[in-house]
């Protein structure tokens, strides 16, 4: 294995010619000029130099060692650059997995932040509902993803995941604009038993049911979508209601359909998640704390 910095000082012996010069350009003793080339020579297992009268020649070995030297010292330094933009956050690359409803809200405010003080760092963005987007930075598919939980529901997170929370989000429920109770401010849904209802991904799905089971009935559900958009208008033409996260408030835009809170209250949690030596990377780091930042401040909304 070569020692770079005797690549570099040989380098510099071939380019000015001499030991003596190599050693003022580079601010060496001589000595130590003549003492880091023995030692690449016994690295290498062959003289490198020659001597003729007062000049020096390389040897066929220091001559294939010179032209490699040059680009050897090259991308050294061009892997110092870069590691140094890494480190700086001049530049990287982080995966993101989002549930629907994060990637609609907490994700572009967070992307925009980034954007804003770190632009070469770049996001690649994922969609997945939990727990399948837990299993993909497991495998190594992406490196933060943004999972949730209900609380009668905790599942078991992989052990290598870190969990960084980020918000509670609370419940609630989709109607026409027309239904009699969305002149309420909240509604509790022992008052909806009777309703068509809409359900969502297999995990709002399993909760919801939950929900219903512990007020002791079981819901009519007449369509099952995890399409927030394909919810709203099934709703909007009184087709059913359904229990639908806070985080879609924010990017309801169906004018036939409002959102009221359940009481009493019933929230979820939402969560980022990172293999536990990932927390060490700079810009996975920054992108963890731009989501946090945004959470607090929907939390202090």
């Amino acid at each position: 294995m070569f020692d770079s910095r005797h690549i570099r000082t040989f380098h510099e012996v071939v380019r000015t010619g001499s030991y003596s010069a190599a050693a003022r350009s580079l601010g060496y003793t001589q000595p130590a000029i003549t003492q880091q080339m023995k030692a690449l020579e016994r690295a290498v297992g062959t003289p490198l130099f020659l001597r003729a009268g007062r000049r020096m020649r390389l040897t066929e070995a220091g001559e294939a060692l010179s032209r490699h030297a040059g680009a050897i010292l090259g991308s050294m330094e061009a892997a110092r650059q870069q590691m140094a933009a890494l480190t700086r956050l001049r530049a990287g690359r982080v995966r993101v997995c989002a549930f629907p409803s994060a990637g609609a809200t907490l994700v572009p405010e967070a992307l925009a932040r980034l954007a804003a003080d770190h632009p070469g760092v770049r996001v690649e963005l994922q969609e997945s509902e939990p727990p399948e987007s837990l299993d993909r930075v497991v495998r190594g598919e992406c490196d933060i993803t943004l999972a949730f939980t209900y609380p009668g529901l905790r599942e078991q997170v992989p052990d290598e995941l870190v969990e960084i929370p980020l918000l509670e989000d609370q419940l609630t429920v989709l109607l026409p604009t027309g239904h009699p109770m969305a002149r309420r401010r909240a509604v509790r849904l022992a008052e909806l038993a009777d309703e068509r209802w809409i359900a969502g991904c297999l995990r709002c799905r399993t909760n919801f049911l939950h929900e219903c089971a512990e007020l002791g009935f079981a819901p009519d559900i007449v369509f099952t979508t995890d399409d927030n958009l394909v919810v709203q208008s099934l709703v909007a033409e009184g087709l059913g209601i359904a229990m639908m996260p806070g985080l879609v408030l924010s990017f309801l835009v169906h004018r036939k359909v409002t959102g009221r809170a359940l009481d009493p209250a019933a929230r979820r949690q939402v969560s980022a998640y990172v293999l536990r030596e990932h927390l060490r990377i700079p810009a996975t780091a920054l992108v963890l704390r731009e989501l946090e930042a945004v959470a607090a401040n929907r939390a202090g909304c």
